[in-house]
């Protein structure tokens, strides 16, 4: 009792100074805390502001971008428009240029009285069919033999036709032809006919097809005689129209071309203003995000000292407690101390109790191990009982299965005993076919081993070839290396010759020779002095090839400096964004994989189920194919109904593959349920059997999930077993009208 009243003491003293010291650490949170509020203050408003400016920011960014894309746009057009134009003088230029050397040519064939002659368009194969090869003929004087001659006006003309047009008033020729073109006309073709036989002498009517009636009765078709003037004429108008035009196209170029490089001129400003948003853009960002990183650091700050000062408090909570508690042990330990006589009694008493306690557990635990025991073994037989009734109907299946199976293996093996009677003549064929191909083979060897050594002597040859032409090529261009530089040192040799000649006769006006022997001076030393101020003007020579001073070449330096660093931040900034995206590739096929596994699995075992259940037997699984990578293998079903071997669903027949393909969708519907699913005309390819069948798997689908099937049919089972019907009669002639019946409704309705 003593002890305890010691110890009791001791823990009251030991949880007063704990209370005292967790006091004293609330104080010191407390202060962080209102740091960290503080910090916190500062940090909204700096992250308030840099939002703001990043905002603004991204509101000139846009509007540079949208500039920019209006500019760019307005640019692409306007380059179009450009090329266009281009295109468009470029064809002109080509057809004037053809034509003109077209003209040209028929102009250098000598002076015609064509080439004075303009006619309006349209009339070109009348005026050939009116004068013929008259038009190749010249202007000439009275004294010439042949050509045009102006002999004046008639003094009286003889009148064309009433309504007929003068050709004279289409041409404009010189006067030579004005008496020529008195006499003709320009009629249509029904009027020619109608007028041939009214001429006068000399008249003839052409029309603009190039048809002539003249008054002789002699009458041509233009089709029948097309005229080489006329084609000459069409070119010359042509030309006229193509100048105009090719000047019209210049100009549109002109203003296409002054229109596109203002355009390219303000893109390029364009691009740099957006070069500049977003620079803005990204030190804005890079505030925005310097101030929440503040921020957070100072909420993290806030909520550690929060999480402390909770702590604290908890703490000093339960050292009061144990101070309360500690005070209680002292007085329970003095009260003891005073009835310290009735301890041994006491004792006693607890002691008896305490047996009595220990004997009722030990009966309580022994009756609770028999009937946990009981409950156990009557669990095991259950599900024991559960797992043979399973036994027993897997057991059936299979019996049905394997009788199936025998027929199947019996069709097989008579089946494989035809094709191995037949398979049986197969090895005497491969075996002659072997004997030949082996005796082929051993000729291809020894063909190929000819080929490949006359190849490797070949080869030899080439190389040692190739080595002597370059040693040559080597030993050439050395010889050729070595004739320059003695040509060139003779010839500075020469020059330093004649100058020392020259400026011996200029300075002491002698000639070497004498100067030589008055000196008495060595060869060789005057050789080696040679050699010596040969040296010293090639070094001159080359000290002014190096040219002046270059005085900003340490700023340039520092330029090139800061570029080279901003092109490696700007790669290392690259090569970040690329770990970092293809990390997020990884993670993103990692996922992906994952997901789509758990999902293919899903839909595998609920395709397997659904296919059984169709098909009242077989098997059928969904595989992976031409990959091992999930996101990059296709899909291949492998299906076996009852009865037939393991094929792809291909080789199925038509209702088989469409129970198949319901299967799958349904597959999928289960695990991914859609809120609604419409079928249009999956039952037309099935039997009445398997109709019955779908509408069964259609009721367990509606029964398992929550999906509204909307069923577009012609058969009367499908029909019978929906819920509601939709249709559209025509209850009048072109009137149609919407009918809906629900079933559950009229069937109510008939009970």
């Amino acid at each position: 009792v003593q002890r305890m009243k010691e110890d009791a003491q001791k823990r009251v003293t030991r949880a007063e100074d704990e209370e005292r010291t967790a006091k004293s650490a609330m104080s010191q949170a407390e202060v962080a805390i209102r740091s960290s509020v503080t910090a916190m203050t500062a940090a909204q408003e700096a992250e308030q502001t840099a939002v703001v400016q990043a905002e603004a920011a991204e509101q000139a960014l846009a509007q540079a971008e949208n500039d920019r894309a209006a500019c760019q746009g307005e640019e692409t057009e306007a380059r179009a428009a450009l090329s266009e134009a281009k295109g468009a003088v470029t064809a002109i230029e080509a057809e004037h240029k053809a034509l003109s050397r077209l003209v040209a040519r028929d102009a250098n064939q000598g002076a015609q009285i064509i080439d004075d002659i303009y006619v309006a368009p349209g009339y070109e194969k009348a005026l050939a069919a009116a004068l013929s090869d008259d038009l190749k003929a010249p202007l000439v004087a009275a004294g010439d033999i042949s050509g045009w001659v102006n002999n004046g006006d008639y003094p009286n003309n003889l009148r064309l036709p009433q309504d007929v047009d003068p050709m004279g008033e289409f041409v404009t020729a010189p006067g030579v032809l004005n008496r020529r073109m008195a006499q003709i006309g320009v009629v249509s073709a029904d009027q020619g006919n109608r007028l041939q036989a009214g001429l006068m002498p000399g008249q003839r009517l052409v029309s603009v097809e190039g048809d002539l009636w003249r008054w002789d009765g002699y009458r041509q078709m233009g089709k029948d005689a097309p005229s080489a003037a006329a084609l000459q004429l069409e070119q010359k108008n042509r030309l006229a129209a193509l100048e105009l035009a090719l000047n019209k196209a210049q100009a549109v170029a002109s203003d296409a071309k002054a229109k596109y490089d203002a355009l390219a001129v303000r893109l390029a400003q364009l691009a740099q203003a957006d070069k500049a948003a977003r620079d803005t853009r990204r030190d804005a960002d890079r505030m925005v995000t310097d101030a929440a990183r503040t921020l957070s650091k100072s909420e993290a700050d806030k909520n550690l000292a929060e999480g402390r000062m909770e702590t604290l408090s908890e703490s000093l909570a339960r050292y009061g407690e144990e101070a309360s508690q500690a005070r209680l042990h002292l007085k329970e330990a003095q009260a003891t101390q005073a009835g310290l006589e009735d301890l041994e009694a006491a004792r006693s008493v607890a002691e008896d109790v305490k047996l009595t306690v220990e004997a009722s557990r030990v009966t309580m635990l022994s009756r609770r191990s028999g009937h946990d025991e009981l409950r156990r073994a009557g669990e095991i037989r259950e599900n024991r009982r559960r797992v043979i009734a399973q036994e027993i109907k897997g057991w059936q299946k299979r019996l049905e299965n394997a009788e199936g199976r025998t027929s199947e293996l019996q069709a097989r093996k008579i089946k494989s005993e035809e094709e191995l009677k037949t398979a049986k003549d197969v090895p005497g064929r491969l075996a002659a076919s072997r004997v030949e191909l082996v005796d082929k083979l051993e000729a291809a060897e020894e063909r190929r081993k000819k080929a490949a050594d006359e190849l490797a002597v070949s080869e030899t040859a080439l190389r040692e070839a190739a080595d002597a032409e370059r040693n040559a090529e080597r030993v050439a261009s050395e010889s050729r290396e070595n004739r320059a530089r003695a040509e060139t040192r003779t010839e500075a040799a020469i020059d330093a010759l004649n100058a020392a000649a020259d400026r011996i006769r200029e300075e002491l006006e002698t000639t070497p020779d004498a100067l030589l022997e008055s000196l008495d001076v060595d060869v060789d030393d005057m050789l080696r002095m040679d050699e010596v101020e040969t040296e010293v003007t090639r070094l001159r020579r080359q000290r002014d090839a190096l040219g002046a001073v270059n005085l900003r070449a340490e700023e340039d330096a520092i330029a090139v400096q800061q570029e080279h660093d901003d092109l490696l931040k700007e790669k290392e900034d690259l090569e970040e964004a690329i770990r970092t995206l293809r990390n997020g590739i990884a993670s993103l096929n990692k996922e992906g994989r994952e997901r789509l596994l758990n999902a293919f699995e899903e839909v595998n075992k609920n395709f397997s189920t659904l296919f059984t259940h169709l098909f009242g037997g077989g098997e059928a699984n969904l595989v992976m194919v031409e990959s091992d990578d999930p996101l990059e293998a296709g899909l291949e079903i492998m299906c076996q109904p009852p009865g037939k071997k393991l094929s792809t669903l291909s080789l199925l027949s038509g209702g088989e593959q469409t129970l198949t393909a319901l299967a799958l969708i349904f597959a999928v519907f289960l695990a991914n349920p859609a809120p609604i699913c419409v079928l249009d005309e999956v039952d037309a390819p099935l039997d009445d059997a398997n109709v019955t069948r779908f509408c069964d798997l259609l009721d367990e689908m509606t029964r398992r999930t929550d999906t509204r099937f909307l069923i577009i049919t012609h058969h009367a089972v499908t029909m019978s077993r929906m819920d509601r019907l939709f249709g559209v009669t025509m209850a009048e002639q072109g009137v149609s009208q919407l009918v809906s019946v629900d079933l559950k409704d009229a069937e109510q309705l008939v009970a």
